[in-house]
């Protein structure tokens, strides 16, 4: 299957991509469905042709027009992944993708690929913990420097401001989450990338990129790479592998910046396993219609927590009030409301505990996007790295629960929260 339709060269939508692109039946004895390719090498048929695919594997010539790169070791590449990639790219609209061991293999192989020591990051904040310590723990051990600002409505004047802080010749990498884990704040993902671009022509040496973590809304429901950003990652353990099976990361971008990126994947083996590959090809051809369902339930239950008493705030797209800087982003920004939100109950972490030990249906795990319904405590789990005064100014309070809802039976959803909140 083409990305585009022979009746008019127009582009298949990605729902329908993701059945059946990149991959020739006649290939694999005409089955319908990708078999698992696990085998660690691949056999040349002919000592020049295994010459051939490691000059390109290694970069040692340019890859020709029409020239497909072999298949030489599966820490380099692989059918099952290869497919995934490219299902992955059509989807983000860019021209390549990379799947890696898990979303921080993503994160920080993209990163170190394109920073060196001298350079400056600049990171909206919060992001996921994992990335908040590669952030602030290991890449300042390289010789890196990282400012974060806040994300929201002022997140692209405070990249500016940061930059102008840093030099702005020193900024190689801007990164974004939006919307933010768990505060749930949206970052303007074009005014970032505007900005990025300001500093690129406003000094020599490499541009300064930008990269935006999507795991939160996307595929279905954000798409940054039309908007500007450069480098798009996923945690794809959430809603691309979306069954709470699998660990894997995905990151998609144009070719001559994901060239570093895969290179460095080869020689620190990031790479994820074929098997991983072929339940990512399976989870891929039901994430919109999983995403949609799990955003519907996530919409009604974000409606109800507002009426309870024992509720003191809650975050959720669904709720921005028409006319604010926020819904107007999100508008923007955005096709859909997707299922993660998060509470806050009166009383700290001891009534935060409370709550989350009566749930029966919701389980008390970190994670998100799978099929099952999720409960957790940001402050002293997912984001336990975060000093807790950090979290405070950025609205992540001791009382605050972030919840990914899955698939169950919406009725039994409801039923569980409100038992789990008295009532």
């Amino acid at each position: 299957m083409k990305r585009t339709h022979s009746d008019g060269n127009r582009e298949f939508n990605p729902e329908t991509l993701a059945l059946g692109y990149g991959y020739d039946p006649e290939l694999s004895q005409q089955a319908v469905k990708p078999p698992i390719f696990l085998t660690s090498t691949f056999q040349f048929s002919s000592a020049a042709e295994g010459k051939r695919f490691f000059e390109l594997a290694y970069g040692l010539r340019e890859q020709e027009e029409g020239e497909a790169r072999g298949l030489i070791y599966s820490r380099l590449n692989n059918p099952n992944l290869q497919m995934f990639e490219e299902r992955m790219a059509a989807w983000d609209q860019t021209e390549v993708g990379a799947t890696f061991a898990t979303g921080m293999a993503a994160i920080s192989t993209a990163v170190l690929a394109l920073v060196k020591p001298g350079d400056a990051v600049i990171s909206t904040s919060p992001v996921y913990g994992g990335t908040h310590y590669l952030f602030q723990h290991i890449l300042p051990t390289f010789g890196v420097t990282v400012k974060f600002v806040d994300a929201g409505d002022g997140a692209a004047e405070a990249v500016r401001a940061a930059a102008q802080e840093l030099g702005p010749d020193k900024v190689r990498v801007v990164f974004i989450e939006t919307p933010a884990n768990p505060n749930i704040e949206h970052s303007d993902i074009a005014a970032i990338a505007a900005v990025a671009q300001e500093l690129s022509q406003a000094h020599e040496g490499p541009d300064v990129v930008t990269i935006v973590d999507n795991t939160v809304l996307g595929p279905v429901f954000q798409r940054p790479a039309p908007l500007g950003a450069d480098i798009v990652l996923y945690s794809a353990t959430k809603f691309l592998g979306g069954h709470s099976d699998l660990v894997a990361g995905v990151a998609t971008g144009p070719a001559s910046l994901m060239r570093g990126i895969r290179d460095l994947r080869t020689i620190l083996g990031t790479v994820t396993t074929p098997f991983n590959g072929w339940l990512l090809l399976r989870s891929l051809e039901t994430v919109s219609v999983r995403m949609r369902r799990q955003a519907k339930s996530a919409r009604s239950l974000a409606r109800i927590l507002v009426e309870h008493p024992r509720v003191t705030r809650v975050l959720h797209p669904s709720l921005l009030e028409p006319g604010s800087s926020q819904h107007e982003l999100w508008d923007r920004q955005c096709t859909g409301h997707g299922s993660l939100l998060s509470f806050e109950v009166d009383g700290g972490e001891a009534a935060a505990f409370d709550v989350l030990d009566r749930f029966e249906v919701f389980r008390l795990a970190v994670s998100l996007g799978g099929t099952e319904s999720l409960v957790e405590h940001p402050m002293s789990m997912t984001h336990a790295d975060v000093p807790p005064a950090d979290l405070e100014a950025l609205g992540v309070s001791a009382g605050m629960i972030r919840v990914s809802v899955g698939l169950e039976h919406m009725s039994d959803l409801k039923r569980d929260m409100l038992h789990a909140l008295g009532g």
